[in-house]
């Protein structure tokens, strides 16, 4: 679709007419990151009925499928003592807290065997001028790939358990939402009021926040699951998030009634 792109988006409109012409058999199946990419870059399509596209929602992924997919292209490559195990659920931990990512996943795992074969390649030949060969990879290389390469707040994030529904940073984000509509008289904001508050509540409670294009992301995420409901606007920070769930209900949908009532008694103070 992205080569298809263009000004009047005239192509991609013809793409999605054909399957409903007459005597058409055509089914046009299209993937995308965002719910809501048909409404904002074909907005004709909401005006027939039966050209309006059937949307269906994939959740991010979870802690153990990010792990299956993992083991599951070390199998695909007859490299399955490669990474070590730990190191793989360390991983998939870490990426299904932030976003559930799959291709994150796999390019932290794949940078993480590249730093192991540039390791062994430095290390001094022995006698017969042969480098060692590359070990198995472990939970350092990981640990050292997810701080440099994606930043401290995928390795200093706590507070995540077996059980928990929702990642440390969406729980952070619905509480933050909450605290702002509590205060104010609507129950909408801007998402650049809510990073703002976002960032705040992360200082506080010492976590790392992320960025506010990561921070748009994972408010997709709690669309998905049915917590927030967004307003796209022309700019990111202007897009307008406000919850889907009665008030009362955030505390059963975050199960974490320990955290929520910690940042709505503390609020945003500096």
């Amino acid at each position: 679709m992205d080569q298809l792109d263009s000004k009047a988006q005239d192509v991609l409109y013809t793409l999605f007419e054909w399957p409903h012409l007459p005597s058409s058999r055509l089914c046009l199946i299209g993937i995308a990151n965002a719910l809501d990419l048909t409404d904002r870059i074909l907005p004709r399509l909401q005006a027939g009925p039966h050209q309006r596209p059937l949307l269906l929602n994939f959740p991010p992924y979870s802690r153990q499928e990010l792990a299956a997919i993992v083991q599951d292209r070390l199998a695909q490559a007859s490299a399955e003592s490669l990474l070590d195990a730990s190191a793989v659920q360390f991983c998939a931990r870490k990426v299904s807290a932030v976003s559930g990512d799959a291709r994150k996943a796999l390019d932290i795992c794949r940078r993480a065997v590249e730093m192991a074969e540039a390791d062994g390649k430095r290390r001094p030949a022995n006698l017969n001028g042969e480098t060692k060969s590359i070990g198995r990879v472990g939970l350092p290389q990981v640990v050292r790939i997810l701080s440099e390469v994606y930043g401290d707040r995928m390795t200093s994030q706590s507070g995540e358990s077996e059980g928990e529904s929702f990642p440390l940073q969406q729980k952070l984000l619905v509480c933050c939402l909450l605290l702002l509509t509590s205060k104010g008289k609507g129950k909408e904001t801007h998402l650049g009021k809510l990073y703002e508050a976002y960032r705040r509540v992360c200082g506080q409670r010492h976590v790392s926040a992320v960025g506010q294009g990561e921070c748009l992301t994972l408010c997709s995420l709690l669309e998905s699951r049915g917590i927030f409901a967004l307003k796209k606007a022309k700019e990111a920070r202007l897009t307008k998030v406000f919850l889907k769930i009665e008030e009362k209900d955030v505390e059963n949908a975050l199960k974490d009634r320990t955290l929520l009532g910690s940042i709505l008694s503390a609020g945003l103070t500096s």
